[in-house]
C-alpha cells in the first residue's frame, strides 16, 4: 500500500515566519528512519509498505509532531493494492510513459 499523508501541529508557537517546518522535520525524520520507501514533497509525504508497518510509521510521525502544539492535524490518503510493491516509483514510471505517447 502507498499512503500519502500530511501532519501538522496547531495551537502552539510557530516559527517566526509562521512556518511549522521544525514539526514537519520531526515527522519526516521518523519516516526516513523507518527504512520504508518514501518521498516528501512540499505538501505530503508518501510511504510504501504493508498496512501495519505503514500505519505504525504514520502514528509515530504524528506523535513526533505532538510536542509542537496542543493538537495535531493529520490528512491521509491510501492506495491499497494487495500483491503489488514498488508502486511508489512504478505509478510514476507508468505515468511518464503514458505522457511520452502524447
Amino acid at each position: 500500500m502507498i499512503v500519502a499523508f500530511s501532519v501538522a501541529p496547531s495551537g502552539g508557537p510557530a516559527a517566526e515566519d509562521g512556518s511549522v517546518h521544525d514539526a514537519v522535520a520531526a515527522a519526516v525524520r521518523v519516516v526516513r528512519a523507518s527504512g520504508l520507501p518514501n518521498r516528501t514533497s512540499s505538501m505530503f509525504t508518501e510511504l510504501e509498505g504493508e498496512w501495519d508497518e505503514v500505519m505504525a510509521v504514520v502514528k509515530a510521525a504524528t506523535e513526533a509532531v505532538a510536542p509542537f502544539g496542543t493538537r495535531v492535524s493529520l490528512v491521509l490518503k491510501a492506495d491499497i493494492r494487495p500483491g503489488h510493491s514498488g508502486e511508489i516509483d512504478g505509478k510514476l514510471a507508468r505515468l511518464e510513459r503514458a505522457l511520452g505517447r502524447d
